[in-house]
């Protein structure tokens, strides 16, 4: 999905969200892109992310799940504290009975270990006491209590200054000692990590500035004499839509909507044709997005509800059209321009998230899907239903029951102050913007400051993602379950397996060891700034570890596997096998895929076969990370030269030169392969007199020299002082 080049904050949100561990709460005015922000967050991020919304319809409409089934929330209030001195009289749980009715499988657990990202939307309905239950499951799952959503990066989409989160009187007796709003800013762990504020500005669907501007002093509460004036002069009690003009009526009431809908299709002469939804698999009757049964007339009046799922974007969301004929299952409508457009049925997904191991990233499993045409009758709708559409004309009929925060969002659901219509007027005390949701936008920050906060917080990102690929913790936790899994199996020679578990689980747990110490080392060495002194240390620790893994831990594995080829009654610990050994692969892979900003890093390859991974069908493959420097070996040993293969694999010649020169270090490449003598002798003269520094070996060499061919006679350097060194150990 593509994006608005010209908004500069979309994408720097976006930048925000793939590239920093920041929570974000990203919001806007109707008709800004949130809706779009999350659907390009959902097919770009290469991060492991889920979607949930409080409800049925809001999560099937984001393609995600709700909050209380991912979760398994408790219905009723959630108590941050202690329940030990609640005397209320309503259902309550807290910390301690919350886990009482959580009942994970093993995949639901892995999948909560694994998450990276959490998408909310619609956040503004969501209460503070379900994300404090949602921080607490985290935590405990995760197994890191002292950090908040152990670890997982928030992204809250949603305006707070639509309707807010409904709380029944009884459930805020219970919450309201303690917290000090329903609204979601107020839970516990937003405090404890509060996001970075992010409102879009570019409004897509109102054009005129002039109304622009009206909506939001309405929206701060702070409506100009003039503006109430230029609203009310919209005022016509007794208007009726003229005959051909496509104006909705915005009510306070499901019911008062249903009535006018009835009454207006009555109208229309001609038969009633009804069209029943397709339901296949799962998919709950709550959360359907529009009627089972849509019963429509030639001449009825019918507003989209989805966007067009197709490249041409003929209707989106809210768009008005008029049935102009009915032929069996085929509608016809036609917009205010007069184009026609035959209906195609919508398909919606019931969805629920996996964690697959083998490719070691979330996927989406389809669990029952629902079709219909995306239309409904559309004389009337709520205000409420109408959050997040907007209209070229509209009558807001609302009596005199304007709740607060509802002025706002009737108003805002116009293109245009000519295409609106008040059935009754708007006074100064209908308009009432709660004031901590006032004060909480006060957190908004200038595009500049999250500019420089993102060139930051991006390199410490990268820097902890560099450090976190010399985290042994996935394969040790691997080998023990490895270990447990023996226990009771029925094989050919358990304790040789059993002996084999302990040997490989004992190297494993001191590659760990040294690993943790190496991740200290290269925390101090990223401080440092010194890019070339951390190529050489992450060049020999990918060395060193791979190697490890190869010898130490997936070659015997492997040779233990071909060894029950034959064996019966062992499919099962094969399987669970395969398993380990695929975290120990993806371990490997890890660091042969390490990037850090335009730093080239050596591979290594292990001489072991690879399993092939089952492929669910259904899901986007990630975007590949790196570039492999093995192609380019293999082109180079090809004949190809250095220019051929940068055009090949279309990437800039001093790559290519840096792919090749990391091979001298290993010693799979001869340094005069390269660089020719006469000029190594060069760049070593340069290296006496300026050091192992790429930058300080150039100024002292002749312009011609390239850093590939530098790099090349240092990484033969340093191959060759660690060859002397370990010789000199060795006599020793």
């Amino acid at each position: 999905m593509q994006h608005d080049s010209t908004n500069t904050l979309f994408a720097l949100a976006a930048d925000l969200v793939n590239y920093t561990s920041r929570h974000l709460f990203l919001t806007g005015k109707a008709g800004t892109g949130k809706t779009t922000f999350l659907k390009y967050i959902r097919e770009n991020t290469k991060k492991n992310a889920v979607i949930v919304a409080p409800t049925g319809v809001a999560a099937i409409n984001a393609g995600g799940v709700t909050m209380h089934s991912f979760f398994q929330l408790p219905f009723g209030p959630f108590v941050p504290d202690s329940l030990n001195n609640y005397n209320g009289n309503g259902p309550a749980t807290d910390k301690h009975s919350l886990f009482r009715n959580i009942f994970f499988t093993t995949s639901k657990r892995e999948l909560l270990q694994e998450l990276e990202l959490l998408i909310i939307d619609e956040v503004s309905m969501v209460r503070c006491d379900m994300l404090d239950a949602m921080d607490t499951i985290l935590r405990h799952f995760r197994k890191r209590y002292d950090v908040p959503f152990g670890g997982v990066q928030v992204l809250y989409i949603g305006d707070l200054f639509q309707l807010p989160p409904v709380i029944a009187q009884q459930e805020w007796s219970i919450l309201g000692d303690h917290y000090n709003s329903p609204f979601f800013f107020d839970a516990q762990v937003v405090k404890e990590a509060p996001p970075l504020y992010i409102e879009l500005k570019k409004i897509y669907r109102q054009s005129e500035q002039h109304f622009i501007d009206i909506l939001n002093r309405v929206r701060n509460n702070v409506p100009q004499r003039e503006d109430l004036e230029e609203l009310n002069d919209r005022y016509q009690p007794a208007f009726n839509p003229p005959a051909g003009e496509n104006y909705i009526t915005l009510t306070t009431h499901n019911r008062k909507a249903d009535v006018i809908n009835e009454a207006e299709l009555k109208k229309l002469s001609g038969p009633t044709h009804t069209f029943t939804a397709e339901v296949s698999g799962e998919f709950s009757e709550k959360a359907l997005p529009t009627e089972m049964n849509l019963q429509l007339k030639q001449g009825a009046q019918v507003m989209f509800i989805k966007n067009d799922s197709g490249t041409e974007r003929r209707y989106y969301n809210g768009r008005l059209a008029i049935v102009k004929k009915i032929r069996g299952e085929e509608i016809t409508v036609t917009f205010d321009d007069d184009e026609e457009l035959v209906l195609e049925k919508e398909t919606w997904k019931n969805i629920r998230y996996n964690y697959n191991k083998e490719k070691n990233e979330v996927e989406e499993e389809e669990l029952g899907n629902f079709k219909q045409f995306p239309v409904r009758l559309a004389w009337a709708i709520t205000i409420h239903k109408s959050q997040g559409l907007t209209f070229e004309k509209a009558v807001i009929d609302a009596g005199a029951s304007f709740a607060a925060g509802q002025v706002y969002v009737a108003l805002s659901r116009c293109t245009s102050l000519d295409g609106l219509v008040l059935h009754s007027r708007i006074y100064s005390n209908a308009i009432a913007t709660d004031r901590r949701v006032l004060a909480f936008a006060q957190r908004e920050q200038s595009d500049e400051h999250l500019q420089a906060l993102l060139r930051e917080e991006k390199e410490k990102f990268q820097a902890e993602l560099l450090v976190k690929t010399f985290n042994w913790s996935k394969v040790v936790a691997a080998l023990q379950e490895w270990k447990e899994n023996i226990q009771g199996k029925k094989l050919p020679d358990p304790d040789t397996a059993f002996s084999l578990c302990n040997s490989i689980l004992s190297k494993v747990r001191e590659q760990a060891g040294i690993a943790e110490k190496f991740q200290a080392q290269l925390r101090q060495v990223i401080q440092t700034g010194d890019r070339d002194l951390l190529q050489q240390r992450v060049n020999k620790a990918i060395i060193y570890f791979a190697k490890a893994l190869a010898d130490e831990v997936i070659h015997p594995l492997q040779e233990h596997l071909s060894s029950l080829r034959f064996a019966s009654k062992v499919t099962k610990y094969v399987k669970e096998l395969r398993g380990t050994e695929t975290v120990v692969l993806q371990q490997l892979q890890r660091l042969n895929q390490l990037v850090y900003g335009e730093l080239v890093f050596v591979q290594f390859e292990a001489p072991a076969v690879k399993p092939q991974a089952a492929v669910l069908k259904g899901k986007k493959e990630k975007p590949v990370k790196g570039a492999s420097n093995r192609d380019t070996l293999a082109l180079y040993r090809e004949g190809k030269s250095v220019e051929e293969i940068a055009q090949l694999r279309n990437l800039a010649a001093t790559t290519i030169e840096s792919h090749l020169s990391s091979f001298i270090y290993t010693g799979e490449l001869a340094l005069e392969e390269l660089v020719p003598p006469n000029r190594s002798k060069t760049i070593l003269a340069a290296i006496d007199t300026a050091g192992l520094t790429a930058t300080a070996i150039k100024q002292q060499l002749p312009e011609d020299f390239s850093y590939g061919e530098i790099r090349a006679v240092m990484n033969d350097y340093r191959r060759q002082e660690e060859q002397k060194k370990q010789a000199t150990e060795n006599l020793t």
